[in-house]
């Protein structure tokens, strides 16, 4: 129940509701990272256990889009940050322009993303009965790279080569586990990405109304801890699946 516009009934200040809520949201992102630590554990386990396998799925991954779309995640950190700043300082119509930036940059990565999981569908790249490593390189597009394609084939006829000291003769099911942490860890970050753009709706509307002030823009600083929390998750998945073989 509200005391004030601001102040909720279990709170005597400002500063101490905005304490409190700071601390929950930290302990809330400790728990995200243990959430997410079981994943990239996983993954580490078994990077290290199929080297090659990991390597060729990740060779597979578009660089141009997940670079670009790092690109976007570290701008939105900014104009999140700039919302934040905004609101402190009592600016509030640019409180709803960073707001509407930081959701519009956030969508174009989720649209991105959408993207690359189409591609992965027409390449017969995601987990199941039709999964199959080498169909991309045996049913190129007419818009595929011939050189890029050419390049795919003979790395999957070295990954399978007995005379490479590293061969992995079931490269197919080993590239298909790679594929699986793939979808499961960015599919997992999508979903708080969405959260977020939630959020990011609601504090819009909020400051719509002229709500936040520098005496009270606690929402603001809370949903800014998320959001930049988001953000460098992908920071460390960007490197582990898009260029943990990018070197040959």
């Amino acid at each position: 129940m509200h005391r004030t516009g601001e102040l909720y009934g279990q709170f005597q200040t400002l500063e101490q509701q905005k304490e409190s809520a700071t601390l929950g949201m930290w302990i809330f992102l400790v728990t995200e990272v243990l959430f997410f630590g079981g994943m990239f554990l996983t993954y580490t386990i078994n990077r290290h256990e199929y080297f090659t396998a990991f390597g060729v799925g990740s060779n597979t991954l578009d660089i141009k889009l997940g670079t670009i779309n790092t690109a976007v995640l570290i701008l939105s950190s900014l104009t999140m940050a700039m919302a934040v700043w905004s609101a402190q300082v009592g600016k509030k119509a640019l409180v709803t322009g960073f707001l509407i930036a930081t959701l519009a940059l956030g969508s174009v990565f989720l649209g991105i993303k959408v993207v690359e999981y189409k591609q992965k569908f027409d390449h017969h790249l995601v987990p199941g009965r039709n999964f199959d490593v080498w169909y991309h390189s045996e049913h190129p597009l007419p818009s595929d790279d011939p050189k890029e394609i050419a390049a795919e084939r003979e790395e999957l006829e070295k990954a399978t080569s007995s005379q490479n000291p590293k061969y992995d003769p079931d490269v197919n099911s080993h590239a298909q586990l790679y594929f699986s942490l793939y979808f499961a860890m960015t599919g997992l970050h999508a979903l708080h990405m969405i959260v977020g753009a939630g959020l990011l709706i609601w504090l819009i509307k909020v400051s719509l109304s002229a709500r936040f002030t520098p005496q009270y823009n606690n929402p603001v600083e809370i949903v800014g801890l998320y959001w930049h929390f988001v953000d460098i998750v992908w920071i460390y998945l960007f490197p582990l699946l898009y260029l943990i073989d990018r070197h040959r």
